[in-house]
C-alpha cells in the first residue's frame, strides 16, 4: 500500500509538472508596438458653394455637367444663374454674388476684365481673375424656322431679300445679348438697316437666346437667329449657318471673379470644364473647343 501512494504521488507530481511547463509556452499576449497607431482618416473637404453665371445656351450642358461633378467633388455645391451676358454682366457690376462668369460673348468679359481695351471696359471695371480667363468653347449662328417651315426660308441671303421685301417676320436678340450683336452684324454684311426693319414691324426680340428659340419653335414668327446649340436643345430646324465672315467667331470666354470667396475651388471647377469628360457633353449638343 505504501508504495502504491509513492506510485500514486509521483504521478500527481509528474502531472503538476506537465501543466505548468504547457502554461510557461503560451504565447504572451500581443501588444502594439510603442509609438504605433491605426491610420488616421483624411478629414472631409470643407463643403464649398460655387456661384456661377452663365449664359442662357449652356443651361442644358451645365445642368448635366453639375451632375457628373458631384461625383470628382462631392464637397462643391454648385448654383447656376442662366441668363444673357449683357444682364449677367449688369448683375456682376452690381455686386451680385458670383465665382466664375462664362458668356456667349467677348464684349460682357471685356467689359469686366482690367485689361481689356479701354474702349470697351469703358467704365475701368476689375472684377475679372486674369490668370484664370480662357476661351472656353466656340457655338455657331445659324437660321431656324418653326416646325414645316411655312415661308420655306432656306438661307441668309434669302432672309435679306424677304427683310427688303417686308415680306418675313423674324425674331432676333436684344442688342445688349450676344445672339443679338451677331444678328447686327449680319445684317451689315447685308447692309439692311435694323432700325428701318424695326419701324416697319418686320422684327420681334428676346432677352436672351431661350425667348428668341421660344418664338421659333411656338410659331409666331416666320424664322429666327440663334446659337446651334439651342437649334438643338428645342428641336428646331437649322435653315443656314452664318459664317465667320458674316459675323466673325463665336467665341464663349470664361473666368473666375476676384470677388469670389472660394477662388481655389472655383478654378477647380474652370479646369474640369476643359477636360474631355466635360468637354463630350458640350460637343454633343454642336459646341467645340476653341480653335
Amino acid at each position: 500500500m505504501k508504495n502504491l501512494k509513492k506510485t500514486l504521488a509521483l504521478l500527481l507530481a509528474l502531472a503538476m509538472a506537465l501543466v505548468l511547463a504547457a502554461c510557461g509556452t503560451e504565447a504572451p499576449p500581443q501588444t502594439e508596438a510603442p509609438g504605433a497607431t491605426e491610420p488616421a482618416e483624411e478629414p472631409a473637404a470643407e463643403p464649398v458653394e460655387l456661384v456661377v453665371f452663365a449664359a442662357a445656351s449652356m443651361e442644358e450642358t451645365l445642368t448635366e455637367i453639375q451632375g457628373m461633378y458631384a461625383s470628382v467633388a462631392p464637397n462643391v455645391t454648385l448654383v447656376f444663374n442662366f441668363d444673357s451676358s449683357g444682364t449677367l454682366k449688369t448683375q456682376i457690376q452690381n455686386a451680385a454674388p458670383c465665382d466664375i462668369f462664362i458668356s456667349a460673348g467677348q464684349k460682357q468679359m471685356d467689359q469686366l476684365d482690367i485689361e481689356a481695351d479701354e474702349s470697351v471696359n469703358t467704365e475701368g471695371l476689375d472684377f475679372v481673375l486674369a490668370e484664370s480667363r480662357i476661351d472656353l468653347l466656340e457655338n455657331r449662328v445659324t437660321l431656324c424656322v418653326p416646325e414645316g417651315n411655312p415661308k420655306g426660308i432656306e438661307s441668309f441671303d434669302q432672309l435679306a431679300e424677304l427683310l427688303e421685301a417686308g415680306d418675313v417676320f423674324m425674331c432676333m436678340g436684344n442688342s445688349d445679348v450676344p445672339v443679338g450683336q451677331y444678328t447686327q452684324k449680319i445684317f451689315a454684311y447685308y447692309g439692311l438697316d435694323e432700325t428701318e426693319l424695326a419701324n416697319r414691324q418686320l422684327i420681334s426680340y428676346g432677352s436672351n437666346v431661350k425667348e428668341v428659340a421660344t418664338q421659333i419653335k411656338e410659331g409666331s414668327v416666320d424664322c429666327g437667329v440663334i446659337y446651334c446649340t439651342d437649334a438643338f436643345s428645342e428641336g428646331l430646324e437649322i435653315a443656314d449657318y452664318a459664317t465667320a465672315e458674316m459675323c466673325g467667331q463665336v467665341i464663349y470666354p470664361a473666368a473666375v471673379l476676384k470677388t469670389s470667396e472660394h477662388q481655389e475651388a472655383a478654378q477647380a471647377f474652370l479646369d474640369y470644364l476643359s477636360t474631355d469628360e466635360a468637354m463630350a457633353v458640350f460637343e454633343s449638343v454642336g459646341f467645340a473647343p476653341v480653335q
